[in-house]
């Protein structure tokens, strides 16, 4: 891999954030089952032994545990949404940012992404102006690529820097899923969904091929987005009165163990790699039927998805930013020099991304 990645941008840090109302699983699924409005006994039990067994530990929460008693207005919670974002996404960035050995007044573009809150202009605007970023910086907000977004701003990233070897850009994402509460939604769907859901921040600050030596994380060698046709009804955000409802079908495991391997060899057969190549496997963790299912599709490795299952158990699926916890997590411990890597997202769309990584 390394001769393949000289002239690639390449990651320098990675940062998560979270709001401050962290919780055992248990102890949330206990106040959300008492919160949905229209829920029975059965209901209740339902709830709480479905979030049982998603092996998430803890969640981080916008509010404190006991207002998501009271139900909220789309307004409300919207406000809070906004609020929350603007702290945890800062901090994100400034530690990233730090992290990094960059200042603020060097970022040529800075990429945010979310599906759990909107604002108008974007919450980047606020960002750029909090974090010191320089007032004529590239914006590019991304909204609604659910789960994938992560991967996806992460190529827009590289797409940018291939362009401009001597920039830095910075990814921020958003995603306070708690603040999409159904509370009169008790559909297995929204049952699920919910006991999944948690909130945080991700930042990742990556360099311009001229400026790679700087950097301690991987060359982000090449991108691909596959929109697969006819799924929008399998994962979404439905937006109403109630706000943006989440929508996960029971098919999508199995949509992921059948497509997503074709998407995989094809991908890594365009730069003479097979999955035996890979050695780090940096994965949006779904859920565990999702992982399951990455598991056997592509008959990955023991302990391939070790980073994914540890960060859905210490944050919960957060959308678009697990992808990149699963990141800082990679970087913590890299593999050998010279190894490939695979980061792979699957969102609304159905979308999947995919980008190649060399240490």
């Amino acid at each position: 891999m390394s001769d393949m990645s000289p002239a690639a941008p390449r990651v320098a840090s990675v940062a998560v954030s979270a709001p401050p109302h962290r919780h055992r699983q248990g102890d949330i699924a206990a106040v959300f089952a008492e919160a949905f409005l229209s829920a029975d006994a059965v209901v209740r039990r339902q709830f709480t032994g479905i979030a049982a067994h998603t092996g998430i530990a803890y969640r981080n929460l916008s509010l404190p545990l006991a207002e998501y008693r009271r139900p909220r207005t789309f307004t409300e919670y919207n406000e809070t949404w906004t609020a929350t974002a603007r702290r945890v996404g800062l901090d994100a960035l400034e530690q990233a940012l730090a992290a990094a050995g960059v200042r603020p007044g060097e970022v040529g573009a800075v990429v945010t992404t979310t599906t759990t809150g909107v604002s108008v202009p974007s919450f980047d605007a606020e960002l750029v102006q909090r974090a010191g970023l320089p007032g004529h910086v590239a914006r590019m907000p991304l909204l609604g690529l659910g789960c994938a977004g992560g991967a996806a701003g992460l190529a827009r990233v590289h797409d940018y820097l291939r362009g401009r070897p001597d920039d830095v850009a910075v990814l921020v994402s958003v995603e306070l899923c708690s603040l999409n509460f159904q509370y009169a939604d008790t559909s297995v769907a929204n049952l699920v969904a919910t006991s999944l859901f948690g909130d945080a921040a991700a930042a990742v600050v990556v360099l311009g091929a001229r400026r790679a030596r700087e950097a301690a994380g991987p060359a982000l060698v090449a991108a691909r987005s596959r929109l697969h046709p006819g799924t929008e009804h399998l994962m979404g955000m439905r937006v109403g009165t109630g706000g943006f409802a989440a929508f996960l079908s029971p098919e999508v495991p199995g949509f992921a163990e059948k497509h997503l391997p074709g998407e995989v060899h094809d991908f890594l057969a365009g730069h003479g790699l097979t999955t035996e190549d890979v050695a780090a496997w940096v994965c949006h963790p779904g859920g565990p039927k999702i992982m399951e299912a990455l598991d056997r599709g592509l008959g990955l490795p023991p302990g391939a998805l070790a980073r994914s299952r540890d960060s859905l158990a210490e944050y919960g699926n957060v959308s678009s930013a697990s992808v990149l916890d699963v990141l800082r997590r990679t970087l913590a411990a890299p593999p050998a020099p010279g190894s490939a890597g695979l980061l792979l997202a699957l969102g609304p769309g159905l979308t999947s991304e995919l980008l190649l990584l060399a240490w």
